[in-house]
């Protein structure tokens, strides 16, 4: 019985520490420096609102879920005008966020909101503390 209590702890740590292992392992670690980060503020004409937020959540959802470059599609709205939306854009580097811009899920966004958007302004921006980054995405995890 006791060999079989060892037995299943040391099943136990392998699978829970897979993960870690795996992750740890990574052959593409990104690299601050190269990062890309990008700001979006989008008006939306109000009488779209609801249809545009709907499609950009796929779009969003599928761009983080499917694409290993792309490390935050983070939307929000203003809350006292919901029509002013942000969205924080992280990708690996230059090359990631133009394979994001030829994704069918991008194009179908890109495509079907055009004319909900009342105005478009993309500002690039440059991290601070990059070394720090990795720590804010860690905190979610727990």
């Amino acid at each position: 019985m006791k060999l079989f209590k060892t037995e299943i702890l040391s099943l136990f740590i392998i699978v829970f520490s897979y993960p870690t292992f795996v992750l740890g392992q990574n052959k593409n670690p990104i690299n601050a420096e190269q990062m890309m980060i990008r700001l979006s503020e989008i008006a939306i004409d109000s009488l779209y609102l609801d249809d545009y937020i709907s499609i950009l959540k796929i779009e969003s959802e599928a761009s983080v879920r499917l694409e290993p470059g792309v490390i935050s599609i983070y939307p929000m709205f203003q809350k006292e005008n919901p029509t002013e939306i942000r969205i924080l854009e992280i990708y690996a580097n230059k090359e990631a966020y133009l394979s994001h811009l030829q994704t069918e899920h991008f194009q179908h966004y890109k495509t079907t909101t055009l004319h909900m958007v009342k105005s478009l302004k993309l500002i690039d921006m440059e991290a601070i503390d990059e070394e720090s980054m990795s720590n804010i995405f860690n905190k979610l995890k727990k």
